[in-house]
């Protein structure tokens, strides 16, 4: 994140910052004034929601910012996630994406990178249906 930001946060909302998570008790407004790596509450996933890929991608990328101490481990874990997802994915739109991503990754830019997963969800939703539908007509015509 470069430059001044101004994020509005209500009552018992959490925000993690540098790491160290913050929660509020009212409404307030933090005036970021510097470069900071910061993951809303609205956009935290919980582990066991990392339940398709891309979700286990975004979690992995959402350690980086919550967990800096651990940065080279999630770093080393991303690479072998994206690296799977890139040879496993079909879907062409998905692969752009992931190209995008690893740069966002690769440039620092993590906050975005999970902006770019959160886009990707429908279309991870759409190739399972996909999927799901050819298995289902190739069962049929079997039968």
């Amino acid at each position: 994140m470069k430059g001044n930001l101004k994020i509005h946060l209500k009552p018992k909302e959490r925000i993690f910052i540098n790491g160290a998570v913050v929660r509020v008790d009212r409404k307030v407004t933090l005036d970021l004034l510097n470069d900071v790596a910061f993951l809303l509450e609205c956009h935290f996933m919980k582990e066991e929601d990392a339940t398709t890929p891309l979700r286990q991608l975004y979690f992995v990328i959402q350690s980086m910012l919550i967990e800096p101490q651990a940065k080279d481990i999630a770093i080393q874990v991303y690479h072998n996630q994206h690296r799977e997802l890139v040879t496993t994915q079909k879907d062409r739109d998905i692969l752009e994406g992931l190209v995008e991503i690893r740069q966002m990754v690769e440039a620092n830019r993590p906050f975005d990178a999970l902006k770019r997963i959160r886009a990707l969800y429908p279309l991870e939703g759409d190739a399972v249906e996909n999927a799901e539908t050819q298995r289902s007509s190739m069962e049929s015509e079997v039968a």
